[in-house]
């Protein structure tokens, strides 16, 4: 979700389980009732790789890409400086030449767009500056025709504080909606329930002079977190989720789930000079949430060819068989051991973030491993809540067209789905606005204050939001080179990149050694080669500080990709190459023993 970039960024990629029982008493008309334990009750739409040997052995979303577009970045057809589903169904044949099977949007529904669109005030609703519900039907009506399915954001940890439901809850303590959200009173100093840090900073309690009580946002105070121990709520956002169902999507992406589940309610150890200490420690995957989360397998999902993939931050490589595979209860979840790693794992921006290049090899390669015969891995190094990929494992990279080809042939070549995020495959890079007051993401602020508190100087802190900003990945969509690079007739909600002139659409559509161009080209490859697809995945080369290499087996197919991660050449030992051809890469040929500066290279027998 947009908020959780501070977890992204910030949260310890490790299974942290805090025990415990929600401690919310029961107010309302709601009865407290969690889900019987019904792990493995169910099957939906689930695959296991296990035995697969052809890619028709395998589900639509497995074969498939994903490409996720920021609609509000992506293509305005109206003036409004911000961007409309008309404007992705405008779109469609650029994203089918690019092999995309299905589109995740971020969320569209009616909101007051404080956190661009994860504060949710009507779930059945569109926001009317995105169109209209028949717009989207419509998109979803001609994405099909191109054999596209769209996939919806589904925000189930939380709503905005406009949301009715929260408006009726926080209106006394015995109205019908009483216990939707979680209340708690004060200590008996007045002070919040726990010393519990929200997301963005602060205590994650907010005080309400109605209720004479406070409730709980893990992320912003206008986003209180919904009580999933309330069993009629929970029947709602089933409700809610078969609606959109029944409309023919293609599948959900579940948003900053592991914080549905909470526990006992008590002081965590403070972890920095305010006191307090950071929610994520506290409530992320709670014991008890998979009961949780098997329900809306069996209420939604059964019986659905749509697919689900959960935003599960702080699952580790070690626990994904509960979460995904034939007894998971999602078809893929996104973790982030693999992105935090260029973050240096660090809550806060300014902290150093020293990494290694096989530290990040050992994140993907758990990953791989861990879903290797059970479940099925999305492939991804952007989204909307990141900075771009060439800037963030590339950092000081001077040839982003290099860059950005290498990383897209690991990306489209690694076992699992790929996920690409809008400009990717244009290769964009950071953003370096002049001033913070440049910049729109909440998030960007915050960090900048607390640089600025720690001890950093100005222009320290503006380079530490220039690093992590999510506005890095929300600048509008670059399609050709008019002004404001055909995003908007009017005046873009965030400024343009300023080499939209050269790295847009429609040049680096005509020009075949574009990162574009590459990035059709690898879709192509991907498509037409069983082997990247259902192969087997082994790691080699690992001590390498400059090659990542691993190989996809297939019978007695073989592929070994390489890719060079450094701007300096590197040399490897040319036998992992053995008896096989070199098949296709970034530099056009390829010498075994050696890869240029950014080199991608792939080799077959």
């Amino acid at each position: 979700m947009q908020n959780t970039s501070m977890t992204r960024r910030s949260a310890i990629a490790a299974f942290i389980g805090a025990s415990g029982l929600v401690g919310v008493a029961s107010l309302g008309g709601c009865s407290q009732s969690a889900p019987a334990d019904n792990a493995a009750a169910t099957e939906n739409a689930t695959s296991s790789s296990a035995g697969t040997s052809e890619p028709n052995d395998l589900a639509w979303w497995q074969k498939t890409i994903v490409y996720e577009a920021y609609p509000k970045s992506f293509q305005d057809t109206v003036g409004q400086g911000t961007g409309t589903l008309a404007g992705v169904t405008q779109r469609l044949d650029y994203l089918k030449e690019l092999g995309v099977g299905a589109i995740w949007l971020t969320p569209v529904y009616k909101s007051p767009q404080k956190d661009n669109g994860y504060d949710i005030a009507d779930y059945y609703d569109i926001d009317p500056r995105f169109g209209t519900m028949a717009d989207m039907e419509e998109l979803i009506a001609e994405a099909g025709k191109r054999d596209i399915r769209i996939v919806m954001d589904l925000v189930m940890n939380h709503t905005s504080n406009e949301n009715e439901w929260f408006v009726e809850s926080s209106s006394s303590k015995d109205n019908p909606k009483s216990d939707w959200y979680i209340w708690h009173d004060a200590k008996e100093d007045g002070s919040a329930p726990t010393n519990w840090r929200g997301i963005f900073g602060g205590s994650a309690w907010t005080w309400n002079d109605t209720r004479q009580q406070y409730y709980l946002h893990t992320f912003a105070d206008f986003q209180p977190d919904l009580n999933w121990e309330c069993e009629e709520m929970r029947k709602e956002l089933y409700k809610m989720a078969k609606f959109w169902l029944d409309k023919g999507l293609g599948g959900f992406r579940i948003d900053a789930v592991t914080y549905i589940k909470k526990p006992e309610f008590k002081d965590g150890e403070s972890d920095a000079p305010d006191g307090m200490s950071a929610i994520h420690n506290a409530t992320a995957n709670t014991p008890g949430i998979l009961d949780f989360l098997n329900e809306f397998k069996a209420e939604v999902m059964e019986g659905s060819d749509a697919f689900t993939v959960g935003e599960a931050n702080g699952v580790a490589a070690s626990e994904l068989g509960s979460w995904v595979g034939e007894n998971g209860v999602f078809n893929m979840i996104f973790e982030f051991s693999h992105i935090l790693v260029p973050q240096g794992g660090n809550e806060t921006w300014y902290e150093p973030d020293d990494w290694t290049l096989t530290q990040l090899k050992d994140a993907l390669t758990a990953s791989q491993k861990a879903t290797a015969t059970n479940g099925w891995y999305p492939i991804y190094f952007e989204n909307h809540d990141q900075a771009r990929s060439v800037s963030q494992f590339l950092p000081g990279c001077k040839d982003p067209v290099a860059g950005g080809k290498m990383l897209g042939t690991v990306l489209l070549t690694l076992r699992g789905t790929p996920f690409m995020y809008e400009g990717e495959e244009l290769g964009y890079t950071n953003v370096a606005w002049d001033s913070i007051d440049d910049y729109d993401d909440v998030s960007s602020h915050n960090q900048y204050e607390m640089a600025l508190k720690a001890g950093k100087t100005e222009e320290e802190a503006l380079a530490c939001v220039h690093k992590h900003s999510r506005d890095n990945a929300r600048t509008p969509m670059q399609w050709d080179t008019t002004e404001n690079a055909g995003f908007t007739t009017g005046t873009p909600w965030l400024p343009v990149h300023d080499d939209y002139e050269t790295c847009n659409a429609e040049v680096l559509g005509e020009d075949p050694d574009s990162v574009l161009s590459w990035y059709r080209e690898l879709a192509k490859k991907r498509e037409s080669t069983p082997v990247l697809i259902v192969g087997d995945y082994n790691e080699l080369l690992h001590d390498s500080e400059e090659i990542y290499a691993f190989e996809r087996t297939q019978g007695d197919t073989r592929a070994v990709v390489l890719a060079n991660f450094k701007e300096s050449e590197a040399t490897y030992d040319a036998s992992v190459v053995d008896e096989l051809t070199f098949a296709f890469g970034t530099h056009g040929t390829s010498t075994a023993g050696t890869l240029q500066p950014y080199e991608a290279a792939v080799f077959m027998k």
